[in-house]
């Protein structure tokens, strides 16, 4: 029997290992401190979280194993059953825009999926089979071992570059290209500022809806375009727009109390979506920030803070250096847990204020993850906002 190897046990893994199966293979699964196995494999499948540089994909590499992403596994077997796929990339607001057009696409009669980096892996639409359209969120980590021909997709976005994940492409330069990449996958691309260009052309599409806004106007344009390319008619694409609910932890309103209104951003991963998160939330705001930071420089951000911070309040392993960055701009107080951030930053507000958990950083220092760090927030939220009634 033919033989694979999968690199990693998480989702990405097993869906691969799964998929694999599928297809005839003997599949070999290594994870953590595993050796690379001995013998012929015909090719090797990456997870995400393991970097090109790593020692196994090097191995690989020397003993001529073909290496892939598990989104690329995925999308060629879509390619060979009919799959209908669209690619969404960038910085900021990937999920929402896969999402809107998965679920546009759904509201039309079309079988589509959201999957990639967010909704399910791309190996696991090819097991569920019944599929039309897959809205594939690709992240730079899966585009690192991604190799695809020029037709793979129907249509690929790129929405925004920013700064990001410097702690694994060293960066803002490989950063970018990496996310670039994917425009050469595919049949009809749009870059960013082709994103920004179709703003005024179509925005009557999405107004009044969670992309109505100087931050995610652009993200908005690219999920028409995108609608369009697959085939939906205006109505049908207004209609999504407006049906459309954010994601989880994405600004989300957890309550008021008191007149301080609470929002979770914890998916903010980035001081760029920090940033955006700080734009989106208005103006007299108590920002809790911090985690483990990424590599970005905090002192980007500055001016966003200066124009509509109230008071910073940092947790987790970064704190004191963004305490460090920013205090000289803005009042900060280094808290260290969530607890301790809600409890100070409820006791300083004041009515007509905005309590914004927008972290800027990944959640492992302290969290199982943004979902988690999301959830505390809001329970601690409700549990002091009793005192503020």
């Amino acid at each position: 029997m033919r033989r694979a190897l999968v690199l990693g046990r998480g989702r990405s893994g097993r869906a691969a290992e799964a998929l694999a199966a599928k297809l005839g293979f003997a599949a070999t699964v290594i994870d953590g401190n595993d050796p690379l196995p001995d013998g012929d494999f015909a090719f090797a499948v990456v997870s995400p979280g393991i970097a090109s540089s790593h020692p196994w994909i090097l191995a690989c590499k020397e003993r001529g194993i073909e290496v892939k992403s598990e989104l690329q596994l995925g999308v060629e077997e879509c390619l060979k059953r009919g799959v209908g796929l669209l690619a969404v990339t960038g910085s900021k607001g990937k999920s929402s825009v896969v999402k809107v057009v998965a679920d546009a696409l759904a509201a039309a009669g079309r079988r589509a999926v959201p999957c990639g980096n967010y909704g399910l892996p791309v190996c696991d639409v090819v097991l569920k089979g019944d599929v039309d359209w897959a809205v594939v969120e690709v992240s730079s980590f899966q585009l690192e071992t991604t190799n695809l021909p020029a037709d793979a997709f129907e249509a690929a976005v790129v929405l925004n570059l920013q700064e990001d994940h410097l702690d694994r492409h060293g960066n803002v330069g490989a950063y970018h290209s990496i996310k670039r990449r994917l425009l050469a996958m595919a049949r009809a691309k749009l870059d960013p500022d082709g994103c920004a260009a179709l703003v005024g052309g179509c925005s009557r599409l999405f107004r009044g809806s969670y992309f109505d806004n100087d931050v995610l106007c652009a993200n908005g344009a690219a999920a028409v375009w995108l609608m369009r390319t697959a085939g939906l008619a205006d109505d049908v694409i207004a209609r999504a727009f407006a049906d459309f609910k954010p994601l989880p932890h994405r600004m989300n309103v957890v309550g008021s109390f008191g007149g301080v209104k609470c929002i979770d951003d914890s998916k903010a991963t980035s001081l760029a979506a920090l940033a955006a998160g700080v734009c989106m939330a208005g103006r007299g705001i108590r920002l809790i920030a911090g985690g483990l930071a990424k590599g970005d420089d905090p002192k980007s951000i500055i001016p966003h803070l200066t124009r509509r911070v109230k008071k910073v309040y940092l947790i987790g392993h970064c704190a004191e250096v963004f305490s460090a960055a920013w205090s000289g701009s803005v009042d900060c107080e280094v808290c260290g847990t969530m607890e301790r951030a809600v409890e100070s930053a409820m006791r300083d507000a004041e009515k007509g204020d905005t309590l914004l958990l927008s972290p800027g950083t990944a959640s492992f220092d302290q969290f199982q993850s943004f979902g988690q760090r999301g959830d505390v927030f809001a329970e601690l939220v409700k549990k002091e906002g009793q005192k503020k009634k």
